[in-house]
């Protein structure tokens, strides 16, 4: 006589990744949770900048925690790079191979008057296309050439192709925050798994 076990479900793999950067000018330690629920714990120093990234870890649906202890006494500029080369490492180490994701996200968000549109390919090629005329040089305390910063730093570490333009806008609060929020969701659109492609990954080279 035989028996035959109920079939059991496979439980992925958890997609997390915990780095450190330590540098003479800042000491950050980045966590992520690719499959989170939104959670943030941040700690930057900069008050608006870890408002944008709490709109990534909301959007994205991806838990974040980042802590940053940067040159403020000099500006932001040290602190806000380095803490996207940081979350930059830390997704390409929680994707891994890459098997089974959608790969390509794109996402629109308004605020109000301001429109953004993100598009990002997970393509391991490091690539990126910014542009956005913010209209004021400053929001709080946050210097807005530093949003170029930050994106080169993750693009150049997460080793993705990412395009970013904000389409119209007049408030450079509004159009920053469009910017961060669709660059959240477009980031949610290209990790989530694709049931149609599991184990696959998404290159007819067979690597990224």
């Amino acid at each position: 006589m035989t028996t035959t076990s109920a079939p059991t479900a496979t439980t992925p793999a958890a997609r997390t990744a915990e780095v450190s950067r330590n540098t003479a000018e800042t000491k950050i330690r980045v966590r992520v949770n690719l499959d989170g629920t939104g959670q943030a714990k941040l700690s930057t120093g900069i008050g608006f900048f870890d408002h944008m990234l709490e709109q990534i870890a909301r959007h994205g649906m991806i838990d974040l925690e980042i802590e940053a202890q940067g040159d403020l006494h000099i500006d932001g500029h040290h602190t806000v790079e380095d803490v996207g080369i940081t979350l930059g490492q830390a997704f390409a180490k929680a994707m891994g191979d890459k098997k089974g994701i959608r790969r390509y996200g794109h996402a629109y968000v308004p605020l109000d008057e301001a429109l953004s549109r993100v598009v990002v390919d997970f393509s391991g090629r490091p690539g990126l296309e910014m542009h956005v005329p913010f209209k004021s040089g400053m929001i709080g305390a946050f210097d807005t050439q530093l949003a170029f910063e930050f994106f080169q730093g993750f693009v150049n570490h997460a080793f993705v192709t990412l395009h970013i333009d904000n389409l119209r806008g007049e408030n450079a609060h509004h159009q920053c925050e469009t910017v961060f929020k669709a660059f959240a969701r477009a980031l949610r659109a290209a990790v989530e798994a694709d049931p149609r492609a599991a184990g696959i990954i998404p290159s007819t080279k067979g690597s990224l």
